[in-house]
């Protein structure tokens, strides 16, 4: 089965979504720089439909806290 943020990370980041998991942060996938995650900010809102607070944008230093930022937000991912 697919993952919908696995993938939109993939994407952005320009890296294999083999290579990604709920663990994957900027301290351990070297494209994932402060641009980036500018970018991964704004696709998120884009792709999901929402808004994220400055808050819980600084909350999402991992694949996983993202998804957790979203499904508080009633996002299934």
């Amino acid at each position: 089965m697919s993952d919908p943020l696995i993938a939109l990370f993939a994407e952005v980041l320009e890296v294999e979504a083999t290579t990604l998991n709920d663990q994957s942060a900027p301290d351990n996938v070297e494209q994932w720089d402060s641009l980036a995650a500018m970018h991964l900010v704004a696709t998120i809102e884009d792709k999901f439909d929402v808004q994220l607070s400055t808050k819980e944008m600084m909350k999402m230093h991992s694949i996983g806290l993202a998804r957790e930022v979203l499904k508080s937000k009633d996002i299934a991912v």
